[in-house]
């Protein structure tokens, strides 16, 4: 079941930054980062966030986010992240169909590092396009996608 998670609610919110926190740990390892800005983002950021979190629920468990900022014209994608006790569960395309049945826009983007193959395998399975590469001060080599609809 996916719902719509209260980010303004102290108790809800430790629950996103704790899955956002298990899934990235595994990113920065794919990356081979030493300083995985990610890791560090407080409480604070995901309680003033004006973006939609939305959680994939297992036996009551948030076993993944997926955070959305959309308009009519685009859907960003600014995160999506699932736990890693519930990996290779389907919850990641669940969020991703999800997103395609709720967000009515023309164009839909998402970012990632170049060297998470699962986030840019999924990315590919439902449509999306490279567009751009790019290095971070942090020393990781990101990629952009996008997925134009014909509306």
């Amino acid at each position: 079941m996916i719902q719509k998670l209260d980010n303004t609610n102290i108790e809800v919110t430790k629950k996103i930054q704790f899955v956002f926190k298990a899934s990235y740990a595994v990113e920065a390892k794919l990356l081979k980062a030493i300083d995985f800005p990610p890791l560090k983002r407080p409480l604070e950021s995901y309680v003033n966030s004006t973006t939609a979190f939305f959680g994939y629920f297992i036996d009551k468990e948030i076993a993944g986010i997926i955070d959305i900022d959309a308009t009519s014209k685009r859907t960003h994608i600014n995160s999506l992240v699932v736990h890693p006790k519930f990996f290779k569960n389907g919850v990641a395309s669940n969020l991703m169909e999800f997103v395609f049945t709720t967000f009515n826009s023309e164009l839909f983007t998402v970012e990632t590092g170049l060297e998470n193959g699962p986030a840019s395998n999924l990315y590919k399975k439902f449509g999306f396009i490279e567009v751009k590469q790019w290095d971070t001060d942090h020393g990781i080599r990101k990629v952009k996608f996008e997925r134009k609809e014909r509306l």
